[in-house]
């Protein structure tokens, strides 16, 4: 009896020695420790009550105009390349994009439109508070310590150049659920609730999961919010649904296995949505702007589309059958998914009359993700997000508010996301605060042309070691890995294909001064970054690398 015990534990030590590696070593058995021990199962689907405004009855009918509803859109790591607008578009253009690039015909198009940074948390920071997300150390996306050691962990077997993780920096860390927004700063949500808005959050938050920074302690009336930072769009065996695993990715790997389904409305039991999490959002978006169609409401609605895991319906995956490969004809269907469902957006302002009172605001938080394995989607851009080439950071960036911002206005001077902070406030008739710096500036003057000049003549980036700045129509990155430096005229080089700092060593050392002087202005990180991995500038993460590439070391 002695014996086959002995042989059996023998036995589970040798199988577990085999699954060890055959998972991918520490980092592959932390996976698994993950997909068994850390991921849940919650409640299920229940119905949210959104809070009604005033029936129309109680609306006075000779009171002043009120203030325009304030609607901003935001996807997940959106390539420039993914909509129709520019006449390309996701499969060859072959996908179109009617409803978001009609904001853009409708409205205004900010050719020149950047993220607050090129990863999403720092970018959704800068946009809610007008300010770069350096200025109080919201430096790093909130990522717990078993992500970090997951992805730096499990590199490709062919990529030359590995991430790297930083044990020593554990010592400075925080919990990840407080990794959070500090609530100290001024949201746009706080301030328009101050206005008298009725404020509702819906989607993406990933900006402090602890209770004390979640949306409802920085200015939101309402929220319906993903946990974490995101989640599964329907669960991986939802016969509804399309996947695709993308095997050469860590970060993949890990949102498989870790991702929830569960959103939480306000401070409450998170809970399973009860369809496709694209449509789920825009069903609860329509009820929002329905219940408050008699006064004015601010609503963020942050879609998680189309950043991976990558999921689609079967219904929006069997209409684009003309596409023969499976991961681009998953991506396609769920961009296909979210033009349709914003066009829902749209058109309920329309059902409800709200259509000429409300500034409709849509981007994306940052560039496509390289990890997707789709090449070109931030063409004609060079890089991707975690990168601040252009394909990082440029990103669609569109305004509509009919009757005060003429139809098809486009306006070429460069503008950020922290834009929308004021510019917002603007056309709520509040003023910006005036106990701190706000970096971004109200837009509008400069759309009608009251305005002379640029809204900026300096944007900057920063995540650790890694700077940017574009300076009127110059743009140099400064990296310490690889130690390199870009530098671009965008005026004539707006793709980077051609790096001139050898050939203009006196401008490269002026912009150094400018970031410099710029970097001693901000804040130290709240919290380290654990690793850094190595982004290749022209493909994506799915194709091998080799001793050409370009590359950068993104923190994060």
């Amino acid at each position: 009896m002695i014996k086959r015990v002995v042989w059996a534990i023998a036995a589970l030590l040798v199988l577990a020695a085999v699954a060890f590696y055959a998972v991918g070593g520490r980092a592959g058995v932390m996976l698994l420790t993950t997909r068994y021990w850390v991921h849940k199962d919650y409640a299920p689907p229940r119905a949210v009550t959104w809070q009604a405004g005033p029936p129309a009855s109680t609306v006075a009918t000779d009171a002043p105009r009120r203030p325009p509803n304030i609607v901003l859109i935001v996807a997940d790591d959106l390539g420039f390349n993914d909509i129709t607008r520019y006449g390309g578009g996701i499969a060859g253009g072959k996908v179109p994009t009617p409803h978001i690039d009609s904001i853009a015909a409708q409205g205004v198009d900010f050719r020149n439109g950047y993220a607050g940074n090129a990863t999403c948390a720092p970018s959704r920071a800068a946009m809610m508070t007008g300010r770069y997300a350096t200025r109080f150390g919201f430096e790093f996306t909130p990522t717990p310590k078993q992500f970090m050691k997951a992805v730096t962990g499990m590199a490709p077997a062919d990529q030359l150049v590995k991430p790297v993780y930083h044990p020593e920096r554990e010592a400075d860390l925080i919990p990840y659920e407080d990794m959070g927004l500090p609530t100290s700063e001024i949201t746009l949500a706080k301030l328009l609730q101050g206005a008298g808005y009725h404020t509702v959050h819906l989607g993406k938050w990933h900006l402090g999961d602890s209770p004390q920074f979640r949306p409802y302690n920085h200015g939101f009336d309402e929220s319906l919010s993903h946990l974490h930072g995101a989640s599964m769009y329907l669960p991986a065996k939802d016969p509804n649904v399309v996947n695709s695993m993308q095997d050469f990715d860590p970060i993949d790997k890990f949102l498989w296995a870790a991702e929830p389904w569960a959103v939480r409305f306000k401070d409450g039991e998170p809970f399973q949505p009860p369809k496709y999490m694209t449509d789920y959002l825009t069903d609860e978006a329509v009820k929002v702007v329905a219940a408050n169609r008699n006064r004015p409401f601010f609503m963020y609605l942050a879609y998680n589309a189309p950043h991976t895991p990558l999921q689609a319906t079967r219904e929006d995956y069997d209409a684009l059958s003309f596409i023969p490969d499976h991961t681009m004809r998953v991506y396609a269907a769920m961009i296909r998914s979210l033009d349709r469902n914003i066009g829902r957006v749209l058109q309920s302002l329309k059902d409800q009359g709200l259509d000429d009172n409300t500034l409709v605001i849509f981007t994306s938080d940052n560039g496509g993700a390289h990890y997707v394995g789709i090449e070109g989607l931030n063409s004609p851009y060079r890089g991707w997000k975690a990168t601040f080439f252009e394909g990082g950071i440029h990103v669609p960036f569109f305004m509509r508010w009919q009757g005060t911002i003429a139809a098809g206005a486009t306006a070429t001077a460069p503008v950020s996301h922290f834009d929308i902070f004021a510019t917002a406030a603007a056309a709520a008739g509040q003023k910006t605060p005036a106990d701190r710096l706000i970096d971004g500036v109200n837009l509008l003057p400069f759309i009608k042309g009251d305005a002379p000049g640029r809204p900026h003549d300096l944007l900057f980036w920063r995540t650790d070691t890694y700077l940017t700045v574009r300076a009127g129509d110059w743009k140099l990155q400064v990296s310490e890995a690889p130690k390199k430096d870009w530098l671009f005229n965008l005026a004539v080089d707006p793709t980077e294909k051609v790096n001139l700092a050898s050939r203009e060593p006196e401008r490269v050392a002026a912009l150094k001064a400018q970031l410099l002087a710029w970097n001693q202005t901000q804040h130290q990180p709240m919290w380290p970054s654990l690793g850094a991995g190595p982004i290749a500038i022209d493909h994506s993460m799915k194709q091998p690398t080799t001793t050409r590439d370009e590359y950068v070391y993104y923190p994060n």
